[in-house]
């Protein structure tokens, strides 16, 4: 189930992340989505969508991290 806009994200994305962070997201997730549509493609016995989420938030933490005062900040 790829996202083909910001307003289908999940909350959890939509009401933490800033609107770049969202786009990242939502960029990997399709990727992934494609990527490990094959359960071969996948390690363990994880879903497609489990992996593209994972996937997802990995994209996310590499240009973003999350403060002290609970939001996500952009990397310097």
């Amino acid at each position: 189930m790829p996202y083909s806009s910001h307003a289908e994200l999940p909350d959890s994305v939509r009401n933490v992340l800033p609107a770049h962070g969202q786009e990242i997201y939502q960029q990997a997730f399709n990727h992934a989505w494609d990527q490990y549509k094959s359960a071969q493609a996948r390690r363990g016995n994880e879903s497609r969508e489990e992996v593209a989420h994972k996937v997802a938030w990995s994209a996310v933490k590499n240009q973003y991290h999350k403060g002290d005062d609970g939001k996500w900040h952009k990397n310097s």
